[in-house]
C-alpha cells in the first residue's frame, strides 16, 4: 500500500448513470490508480462514509463516492424508477468509464446492488467486494424499523434540530454530535421552506421501487456466483444483519471474510469510522493491489 502524508482533496463532479440520470459523485486520486467506488445505503447520501473516502485517497486509491440515483446531489430519476434494475444499471454505467476493475464497497442498498451488479455480470467486471451490513436474509424487525424511520418523517422537518431530534430517537446508542450543522449535508430545502430528508420520496412510496423479495432471491443467486475477494463487514449490535445472517452468506460464498465491529450497529461506518476504515485498509492490502 502506498501512503502519501497528505489528504487529497475530494472533489465533486457528475457521473453518467443509466437511462439518462445524472449521478453525483465525489472524487479523488488519479485515474492510474486502482478505482475504490463507495455506494451509500438508502436514505443516506455520500456523506454517510466519514472519512472512509479520505482514508482510501491517501493510501493511494482512487475513490469514487457516489450519490445513489434519487439521493443526496444525484438527479431524481425522472420515470420515478428505484427498482433494483435501476441502481445496477447506474453501477455498470460508472464501471463502463473506469480503465480497470474496480473494487466496490457498498453498505445497505449500495451493498445489495454491489453483490447483484457482481454476481450477476460475466468475470472480470470488478477485482473485489466489500459489503457492509447486507446480506441476502436480513431481519425483517430491523428493515421495517428503517422503513418505519424513512417513511415517518415525510412531512419534514421545521428545524435542523428537530431532524437531529428524529436521528436521536432512531439511534439512541449514538452518542448525539455537539452540533447540528453536520445533518444540513442529508437535508434539503423544500419550496414550503421545510427541512426534507435529501432523496426523493418516490423511492420510499413510488409503484417502481424496489421489492424486497425480489432483492433477496436475485442476491442469493448472485452471491452463489461471486468468485472475486469478497469481505463482509457486519456491526456487533446490528439489528438488520444477525449472526445467522452472516453465516448464511458465507456459506453462498465461501472464500468471504467476515469482521464484526465492536459498538456499532446497521451504520458501521458512521458508528465505528476508525475501525470500519482499519478493516477495509487491511482487506485491500490483503489483495496486493498495485497502487
Amino acid at each position: 500500500m502506498y501512503c502519501d502524508s497528505s489528504t487529497p482533496a475530494l472533489r465533486g463532479t457528475s457521473l453518467a448513470g443509466s437511462r439518462g440520470v445524472s449521478l453525483a459523485a465525489d472524487i479523488a486520486g488519479g485515474t492510474g490508480q486502482d478505482s475504490v467506488i463507495l455506494l451509500h445505503g438508502g436514505g443516506q447520501t455520500r456523506h454517510s462514509w466519514g472519512k472512509a473516502a479520505a482514508d482510501l485517497a491517501s493510501a493511494g486509491y482512487h475513490v469514487i463516492s457516489l450519490d445513489l440515483r434519487g439521493h443526496g446531489d444525484s438527479d431524481w430519476a425522472p420515470d420515478a424508477d428505484y427498482t433494483l434494475e435501476a441502481f445496477v444499471g447506474d453501477l455498470h454505467a460508472v464501471i463502463a468509464t473506469l480503465d480497470s476493475p474496480p473494487v466496490i464497497i457498498g453498505a445497505s442498498l449500495g451493498g445489495a446492488t454491489a453483490l447483484v451488479t457482481v454476481g450477476e455480470a460475466e468475470a472480470g467486471l470488478v477485482r473485489a467486494l466489500v459489503l457492509v451490513d447486507v446480506v441476502p436474509r436480513m431481519s425483517t424487525a430491523g428493515v421495517e424499523q428503517i422503513r418505519n424511520f424513512m417513511q415517518g418523517n415525510m412531512d419534514g422537518f421545521g428545524s435542523v434540530d428537530e431532524a437531529a431530534e428524529a436521528v436521536a430517537r432512531y439511534l439512541p446508542n449514538r452518542p448525539r454530535p455537539s452540533s447540528s450543522e453536520g445533518l444540513l449535508k442529508n437535508l434539503r430545502e423544500g419550496a414550503d421552506g421545510r427541512l426534507y430528508w435529501h432523496w426523493d420520496p418516490a423511492f420510499q412510496v413510488g409503484e417502481r421501487r424496489i421489492d424486497s423479495s425480489v432483492m433477496t432471491q436475485r442476491m442469493e443467486a448472485a452471491a452463489r456466483r461471486v468468485q472475486v475477494p469478497t469481505l463482509l463487514v457486519r456491526g456487533k449490535q446490528s439489528d438488520v444483519v444477525s449472526h445467522e445472517g452472516a453465516g448464511e452468506l458465507l456459506a453462498l460464498i465461501p472464500h468471504a471474510r467476515c469482521v464484526d465491529v465492536e459498538g456499532a450497529g446497521h451504520m458501521v461506518a458512521g458508528d465505528r469510522n476508525d475501525i470500519f476504515n482499519s478493516a477495509i485498509l487491511a482487506f485491500l492490502d490483503s489483495l496486493e493491489l498495485p497502487v
